[in-house]
């Protein structure tokens, strides 16, 4: 039987709720990533609970996990899901929110820049250099 939820809100943070849960489907809006890097853009998290957490969001169909290697050299990507897309503008919200969260309250933060896919260009933008005569 499906649990009851009396309130939307508790639904969804039961889907994407927790500490690690919002972090990993943020960092996998982004594009597709290998374990490896989700474990450096996740140095806090221990390799026990990334797995677990994956493996949670995969079962609630917001993530799949891609099997590219063989069994003596695996090599695995994870990727939204539609279901996980729909998050999308919910973590841009939430990134903008802990933004200026930060910024008000002074801490420290250190985001990560997106890593680019491999079908997408890397553009870097040039500094604007003031004009000297105004």
């Amino acid at each position: 039987m499906a649990r009851r939820y009396h309130c939307a809100v508790e639904l969804a943070v039961d889907v994407i709720g927790g500490k690690w849960r919002p972090v990993i489907l943020a960092h996998l809006k982004e594009g597709v990533h290998r374990y490896g890097e989700l474990r450096r853009r996740m140095p806090d998290v221990s390799e026990k609970m990334l797995v677990q957490r994956l493996r949670e969001l995969e079962a609630d169909g917001l993530v799949a996990r891609h099997d590219l290697g063989n069994p003596k050299s695996p090599h695995v990507e994870y990727h939204l899901t539609a279901e996980g897309r729909t998050l999308i503008p919910v973590l841009d919200s939430l990134h903008t929110w802990g933004l200026a969260r930060a910024a008000r309250t002074h801490t420290p933060s250190t985001p990560h820049p997106p890593t680019p896919r491999v079908d997408q260009e890397v553009c870097v933008p040039r500094p604007v250099i003031p004009d000297a005569t105004s």
